[in-house]
């Protein structure tokens, strides 16, 4: 991406400010735990955070700690995230805490190298859980994230976003040295609320003045 770093830092600024009166109240973003968050983003893979919230805290219920969620029955969780869909999240979930439980002394890891090899967390999910629970300045990219980065910029991402490395460093790009967790919310809640895919609130955003998308349509 060759953006000046000027056009970057006025995108991040406006942003910002309009995260501080927009930002969504989930449970999970109120929590800094590593087990709560990692529990959070396995629900969140392919499904909505509204769909979410009232799982997660059935959930937390029922299996408070990393320990307990390791000894459950595969089953047992599979019927608790059963409205959620995709069953297999059931499966890598338990596998996940038992590798956390037997090889990192129950602790949830703060590389994203080492949740990378964990059952079920790819490059989203490990950056997700360093930047919510460890403050790590670590990007995320998802639909709604590559969305607003394609627009505003004008850049032209390959089909699969999720694996699109001229999208993913454009993220690393425009995201700030700190508070990156922060960041990656104010993204992920800009993209879901004002830059939709369906119907953008184009004449309410902050960004259309400079935004490459809204000169051309």
């Amino acid at each position: 991406m060759t953006e000046s770093k000027e056009k970057i830092q006025w995108f991040r600024n406006h942003l910002l400010t309009w995260a501080k009166q927009n930002l969504r109240d989930y449970p999970w973003r109120r929590s800094k735990n590593p087990y709560n968050i990692l529990v959070a983003e396995f629900l969140l893979q392919r499904t909505d955070a509204e769909t979410v919230a009232p799982i997660y805290e059935t959930f937390l219920t029922q299996y408070p700690t990393l320990e307990k969620l390791a000894l459950a029955p595969v089953d047992d969780i599979a019927k608790l995230l059963q409205p959620l869909g995709l069953f297999f999240r059931a499966e890598r979930l338990s596998a996940t805490a038992r590798t956390l439980e037997e090889k990192y002394k129950g602790m949830v890891p703060e590389s994203e190298t080492k949740l990378l090899k964990l059952p079920g967390i790819g490059k989203y999910t490990a950056r997700a859980i360093c930047s919510q629970a460890f403050a790590r300045p670590a990007a995320v990219l998802d639909t709604n994230v590559a969305r607003i980065l394609e627009r505003f910029f004008g850049i032209e991402g390959g089909r699969v976003k999720s694996r699109c490395k001229i999208l993913w460093s454009a993220a690393d790009t425009v995201a700030p040295a700190t508070e990156v967790g922060y960041w990656n919310l104010t993204l992920l809640d800009f993209g879901a609320i004002i830059c939709t895919a369906r119907n953008p609130k184009c004449l309410i955003c902050p960004l259309s003045q400079r935004c490459h998308w809204f000169d051309f349509n």
